[in-house]
């Protein structure tokens, strides 16, 4: 048989490349040869993923309840993805940035859209029902969401915003992580106990959360968009992109939450607690945490009015629809 010119000369360029590595060409070709054809499931794991929607209870709503949550860490590790890219590229130039935090962007804003799957797709009593089995797990477990959180800003600028202008860069990580703003969320009002879901949050994961947060001190998206040179640095496409991404982050998704929780554990004027115990009304609105991953691209008065309007709007939605 015949062989092509072009197919001979991939193969004398294969030959190169396996004999500069040390490596034989024709032991690759035998596995070519015996190889299976790839399919679809095969690449995607497509069995396997089906398989890990494995409920706790008969109501059929938990079955969306997991599925959602479990394509929202999907989104995350994506997002995580891009977020570190950004961080170890090497001066890059406005057109890569302003694409790597579109693409950030779109992550976020299709997790804040579909979670109507969330709010409207679900039944309230067969929630109500099947959250009792999940205690004390709760959503405020998300790691991923605070290593997205730990790879976009310094911990000084997660303190607890009562008592944030008493940290600085100066003080110490551990000191900072005792003192992040999510952690008022996981203590018991009645109390003042930690409670159960924040002790086992913390049990997994602080090692790991303070290994990154020491990893990278200095190397966040703040600090990555603060060492740019005044020519990207001051392309008002890029500062756009980080304010629409601090913004989806940090109101509108909570934001959506709140929404969440409102409609499933709020009604009749009564509060129903969450399955962790959190205190999701003081914990989840954007107003009074005030996190931003990058203040200084806001002025003192979108800082000070930090997701007011929206908190507003959604509740006055929720009480029309209730």
């Amino acid at each position: 048989m015949e062989i092509k010119p072009e197919i001979a000369e991939r193969i004398f360029a294969l030959e190169e490349k396996f004999k500069n590595s040390g490596q034989d060409l024709a032991s690759y070709l035998d596995g070519l040869l015996y190889d299976r054809y790839l399919t679809y499931w095969d690449y995607l794991s497509i069995d396997t993923l089906l398989s890990l929607q494995k409920t706790l209870t008969h109501f059929p709503d938990e079955k969306i309840f997991i599925s959602y949550h479990q394509i929202t860490e999907l989104y995350f590790k994506l997002i995580i993805h891009e977020q570190k890219q950004i961080i170890e590229a090497e001066a890059p130039d406005a057109g890569f940035l302003i694409e790597k935090y579109n693409r950030l962007n779109r992550y976020f804003r299709i997790l804040t859209d579909s979670f109507d799957v969330m709010i409207k797709g679900m039944e309230r009593e067969q929630f109500l029902k099947f959250r009792m089995s999940l205690l004390p797990a709760s959503g405020f477990q998300s790691a991923q969401f605070r290593m997205i959180e730990l790879y976009s800003t310094p911990l000084e600028n997660l303190v607890s915003f009562k008592i944030r202008e008493q940290f600085s860069k100066e003080s110490s990580l551990e000191d900072l992580y005792e003192n992040i703003y999510w952690k008022k969320g996981g203590i018991d009002l009645k109390t003042g106990e930690k409670t159960l879901t924040l002790k086992q949050f913390e049990k997994r994961y602080t090692a790991r959360f303070l290994r990154i947060a020491s990893e990278y001190k200095g190397r966040t998206l703040y600090h990555k968009y603060q060492q740019l040179p005044d020519s990207v640095k001051n392309n008002k496409g890029l500062k756009e992109a980080l304010r629409n991404f601090d913004a989806n982050v940090n109101i509108n998704w909570p934001l959506m939450h709140m929404g969440a929780a409102y409609r499933y554990l709020n009604k009749d004027k009564e509060t129903i607690a969450a399955t962790g115990g959190t205190n999701w009304k003081e914990f989840l609105p954007s107003g009074f945490q005030r996190v931003s991953f990058f203040p200084y691209l806001w002025s003192e008065e979108e800082l000070e009015d930090w997701g007011k309007e929206w908190v507003n709007h959604m509740f006055n939605t929720q009480k029309e629809n209730c």
